[in-house]
């Protein structure tokens, strides 16, 4: 199996250490039109060879961003990835949108990724098969899904959640809808412990989840497993936090202990 790409989004005081761990730059694009560091870090990173995977936000603001801005990031960034807009939790709306996209003509090299949106088991699988009958050859699961909730009814929520995305994944996979020839990124996580568990599903090529960061800032160590309780902290809150309020030191046992949960995919 290939080495999964991972990339933590962090606060702007941390942009230049993240070069130093993350295997791709995962950008924002509502935080590229609203501060020019974070816009001037993207495009010398694009000057450096860095590759990038560019977000539609709306997990961050609730609606895809603008098209005319994503149109415009996109010719300017030129991600490998970029994440079709979708709608939370709507499947139907979803599937229009990843549809209309089909007409866009990207530039050379850069690949649409659809993220599968669904109320249930039955419209995680309908989605997918569509994304697939559409021509998209990655697609991408959302980890905050409320029927993950109903497919691992676990007490605790965030575990729920994280073990729910396990098993619907698992389940497209041992219906062959997903093969070891597919690719899957993740976005997000709950716990991640979720990671460790994906070990014989040969189709997980990247991760982004700013979850060791978020739990740094605030003062949250993990433990062998990471944490499960998902932190209240999140890009949007602490973009502009400094980095004097953050413990490096624990910023570094956390990512340490996500890379060895990885490592035992």
């Amino acid at each position: 199996m290939q080495k999964i790409k991972i990339s933590h989004e962090v606060p702007k005081c941390l942009l230049d250490e993240s070069l130093h761990f993350n295997d791709y730059n995962y950008a924002l694009p509502h935080l590229l039109d609203k501060d020019e560091t974070y816009e001037n870090f993207f495009y010398e990173s694009k000057k450096l060879g860095i590759e990038c995977y560019l977000d539609n936000s709306v997990h961050e603001n609730g609606v895809p961003y603008k098209t005319d801005r994503l149109l415009y990031w996109i010719e300017e960034l030129l991600p490998t990835n970029f994440f079709v807009p979708d709608i939370i939790e709507n499947m139907s709306e979803s599937i229009v949108k990843a549809k209309e996209w089909t007409k866009f003509l990207l530039p050379d090299g850069v690949e649409k990724v659809p993220v599968v949106q669904a109320k249930s088991l039955k419209e995680a699988i309908e989605c997918t098969q569509i994304y697939k009958d559409l021509g998209y050859k990655k697609l991408a699961y959302p980890y905050a899904s409320s029927y993950y909730n109903e497919v691992s009814n676990h007490p605790n929520k965030d575990i729920g959640k994280a073990l729910g995305r396990v098993q619907v994944i698992s389940k497209i996979y041992e219906m062959g809808l997903l093969t070891k020839n597919d690719r899957i990124h993740l976005l997000g996580t709950s716990c991640p412990f979720e990671f460790s568990l994906y070990k014989d599903i040969e189709c997980i090529e990247s991760i982004d989840t700013s979850n060791p960061v978020m739990c740094a800032i605030e003062n949250i160590r993990y433990n062998h497993l990471g944490i499960h309780n998902k932190p209240k902290s999140n890009l949007n809150t602490h973009f502009d936090i400094d980095v004097k309020d953050i413990d490096l030191s624990l910023l570094g046992h956390n990512l340490n202990i996500f890379k060895q949960i990885i490592n035992t995919i």
